[in-house]
């Protein structure tokens, strides 16, 4: 561990020459994913392959979004110090939201005019799908998706509208209007997070019945953006964005909440695993017994071994949180974990096993052109966003504990004033 967290930091990152790559990136993969969509709409096999990459795309960035705003909602609840500096970061990503309703409108038009969500389809409407079908009919899809990106948009902007408030006038009324939001707001988060997972992820096989799933999607996208927060903090530690307010002990916090979520997730996917298999329920065993076919068995195990017991074991040691040479490459990881988990959890509900490699390797190009859509302009959006205001809150309370400096009350003053 030769490289550490404030052992390399003589220097700053001028990031200036890199400012058009996020325009370039949405771009290109904006004309791919185009042509995804154009090809897929005269050829079925095409459009389910489109369909598929595009749906994991989605809900990886979803992920980052939303673990950015449960963020923001548990550090106004428990007044926690440590997040102070990555706050408006967190804010600035959950605000990232509409932009995701934006990318939703591709996934809505495969739902009222694609074959990709079975309960679409008549021949998919079977006894589970009467049971559920008050959820699960267009009307429903529209009106629920739009409620959810709707929620979503008011929390994280409300949010960050008092938060710079906050950096205006410094008045306890911006501070205590975010606790409200934060109070009402996490049964709000939790309640629309889980049905925005088994609409847009979980309805792809609605025969499927999991009561964790919910938590299961909660857990993987707050541990990806402990990854990603950690890195971009480092990189805005590098361009004096946050060298002022950010410590090594920020990226211990970080690492540790990292560190936590990582067993979090295990237990809980391990969980949704043993219930289903202790059931032993044919309406819940036969989305396992199709990932433990071919080779999604060997991605369930990479899951297991990659998502849990390599960030666990690296992790373990105190001084790995604050190693560059651990984190870095173990945010990258996270990211790849994530979108094998998330793709392991859409793909198979598409049937490819007599697709050709013609259709995989469509498959692979709109995989990357909607990542790169999607993640170049989150990216170009969040630039703007840290543009345009302060980089960390300017007059929130705890700054002055954050920066490890010692306020005295006014009450000791007057004490001390009147002895005197």
């Amino acid at each position: 561990m030769k490289e550490s967290i404030g052992a390399n930091d003589k220097g700053r990152l001028d990031l200036s020459g890199w400012a058009h790559w996020p325009d370039r990136i949405w771009q290109g993969g904006a004309a791919l994913a185009a042509l995804g969509l154009v090809a897929g709409w005269f050829s079925g096999g095409l459009m389910d392959a489109f369909a598929a990459t595009y749906i994991v795309a989605f809900m990886f960035y979803l992920s980052l979004v939303l673990g950015s705003l449960f963020l923001v909602l548990i550090h106004h609840l428990f007044d926690s110090y440590w997040l102070v500096p990555l706050r408006r970061l967190l804010e600035h990503l959950s605000c990232q939201a509409g932009i995701m309703g934006l990318f939703f409108v591709p996934i809505l038009g495969i739902v009222l005019f694609g074959s990709a969500y079975a309960w679409t389809q008549p021949e998919g409407q079977d006894h589970s799908w009467h049971v559920k079908s008050i959820m699960y009919n267009p009307v429903a899809f529209t009106i629920m998706s739009a409620l959810l990106f709707g929620v979503w948009h008011w929390l994280a902007n409300g949010l960050r509208r008092h938060s710079l408030a906050q950096d205006n006038t410094g008045a306890a009324a911006a501070t205590h209007a975010m606790r409200r939001y934060a109070a009402g707001g996490i049964f709000v988060f939790a309640f629309t997070l889980t049905l925005g997972a088994f609409y847009w992820m979980k309805s792809l096989e609605h025969q499927w019945f999991s009561t964790m799933y919910g938590v299961y999607y909660f857990a993987g996208s707050v541990w990806v953006t402990l990854a990603t927060v950690y890195v971009l903090t480092l990189v805005l530690r590098r361009t004096g964005h946050l060298a002022k307010v950010v410590s090594p002990s920020t990226f211990k916090d970080i690492g540790t909440l990292f560190f936590a979520f990582t067993v979090f997730y295990a237990y809980i996917a391990f969980s949704q695993y043993f219930l289903i298999w202790n059931a032993n329920i044919p309406e819940e065993t036969y989305w396992y017994v199709k990932r433990d076919q071919g080779l999604w068995h060997g991605v369930g195990l990479l899951l297991i071994f990659g998502h849990f017991f390599v960030p666990f074991l690296l992790m373990l040691r105190i001084d790995a949180k604050l190693s560059l040479t651990v984190m870095i490459p173990l945010g990258a990881w996270a990211w790849l974990m994530h979108y094998t988990d998330m793709s392991f959890n859409v793909i198979p509900a598409f049937d490819w096993s007599q697709a050709g490699w013609s259709v995989k390797l469509f498959g692979l190009l709109t995989a990357v052109g909607a990542m790169a859509l999607m993640g170049g302009a989150l990216a170009r959006f969040l630039l703007r966003d840290l543009a345009a205001h302060p980089p960390y809150p300017q007059r929130d309370p705890r700054n002055a504990e954050t920066l490890n400096v010692y306020v005295e009350p006014l009450s000791a003053r007057s004490a001390r004033s009147s002895e005197e």
